[in-house]
């Protein structure tokens, strides 16, 4: 590959990576005429960067973690402590991004050392039950509604910290656009009725 046919396939692979939230599989780069070999060439020349097996980045130490977040799981759901912190229900951005995806889905995909992220195994026909989705890096983040949101926090409790269920709780009970009909419809569906009328019930 000679200089000016360097220059053009870097080109090339921007705007790969603009279309696909600025991360690419490797797969995605063959067509452009590069091989295994001539991917790792790029690597070492610090042109593309590693991100995990079959994925690739320029600038990835740069990129906030949401543009990573988002170009790595297009279809994974924010769900628990990452969900209650957009939503403004905890202040402090968890440490682990927590993610629901498909129980399908190749555990493969979340061995990386950054960022962080703990993934929710969901049966399918559970996991688009509620979902919505948010500004999110400059595109749109699929997230479950608050109250879907609320059942699940409720049913995996022992996984949350005390304080932030608490403030979660607190925050939905103010909620001043809550749709309690909704949240019980995700309760029957998450069973956890009981946990839902004994917790929060009361202030409804």
């Amino acid at each position: 590959m000679n200089a000016k046919q360097k220059e053009q396939t870097i080109e090339e692979i921007k705007k790969l990576l603009e279309e696909n939230n600025g991360i690419v599989k490797a797969e995605k780069l063959y067509p452009l005429g590069l091989t295994y070999k001539s991917i790792q060439g790029l690597v070492k020349a610090g042109i593309l960067d590693h991100v995990k097996s079959g994925y690739y980045s320029m600038g990835y130490e740069e990129k906030p973690q949401e543009e990573i977040i988002l170009g790595l799981f297009p279809d994974g759901i924010l769900c628990m402590d990452s969900a209650l912190y957009y939503y403004g229900y905890i202040e402090k951005r968890p440490y682990e991004w927590s993610i629901a995806i498909s129980k399908n889905t190749s555990k493969s995909r979340f061995r990386m050392e950054y960022p962080v992220v703990k993934p929710y195994y969901t049966e399918p026909e559970v996991m688009e039950l509620g979902v919505t989705t948010i500004p999110f890096a400059g595109g749109e983040m699929k997230i479950y509604e608050k109250e879907r949101l609320i059942c699940d926090c409720l049913k995996y409790e022992e996984r949350l910290e005390r304080e932030d269920l608490k403030k979660a709780l607190l925050a939905f009970i103010n909620e001043p656009k809550k749709d309690i009909a909704k949240l019980m419809e995700y309760a029957r569906a998450r069973k956890v009725v009981a946990k839902v009328q004994s917790r929060i019930g009361v202030w409804l």
